[in-house]
Formats: structure tokens, C-alpha cells, sequence
């Protein structure tokens, strides 16, 4: 097993495809798409892509630390009780356990993901 793993930005193989939680959809009709490519120290850490088409929904991290790296597309993030924050390709950002916010994609979005419950 090696130790060192790149995370394949464009992958082609079939993605598991998904949608929001009813109860954490707020608008819109977003459909997911993960490509996993590693898990690691007993199934606690995630790495892989994400896309998200258009929508809104409630996020909640739990006891999950996650850090994202925007590959494409444009999103706003806004904290419960904050103000909402832009992010587009170039931009990474960790959110960590305890958040709970309002995820809203704007422009289908791809990200890279890593997450460690």
C-alpha cells in the first residue's frame, strides 16, 4: 500500500450518484456525484471529488472535519448565525466538526474533499 495517493481531478469512472436528505433539501432539485478514491486509518479519513448541480441545503458537519478545495463552479456558504461566503475554483476551506450552515450551489460545482470523522 503506498503512502502517497494523488487525487485524480477529472476521474472517468462511474461516480456514486445521489441527492440531498429531504429534510436538508431547501430549494432547488441539486444532484451529487462522489468519485472516493481513498480511505485510510480504519475508514476515518475520505478523500475523493464532488459535484453538486444548483440548489440549496442545510449542512451539518456532526463530528466530521472536512476540507474542500474548489475545482470548479461557485457556491455560498453561510454559517448559522453568520454572514454567507463566496467560493469559487482556486479557493479550499475547512469546515469544521459542529458546523451547521446553508450550502447554496450556484454554478455546478467540483470539489476536492477530505474528510475525517
Amino acid at each position: 500500500m503506498s503512502l502517497l495517493k494523488t487525487i485524480d481531478t477529472n476521474p472517468t469512472s462511474t461516480p456514486r450518484e445521489s441527492g440531498p436528505l429531504p429534510e436538508r433539501l431547501i430549494s432547488g432539485n441539486p444532484a451529487f456525484k462522489t468519485w472516493a478514491q481513498d480511505v485510510a486509518r480504519g475508514e476515518t479519513v475520505h478523500s475523493g471529488v464532488w459535484e453538486a448541480t444548483p440548489g440549496e441545503t442545510r449542512s451539518i458537519k456532526g463530528e466530521t472535519f472536512e476540507f474542500c478545495h474548489i475545482l470548479s463552479g461557485l457556491i455560498e456558504i453561510t454559517p448559522e448565525g453568520g454572514e454567507p461566503v463566496v467560493y469559487r475554483a482556486g479557493d479550499s476551506f475547512v469546515m469544521k466538526p459542529g458546523f451547521v450552515g446553508v450550502w447554496k450551489t450556484i454554478e455546478t460545482v467540483r470539489k476536492i474533499y477530505v474528510t475525517v470523522s
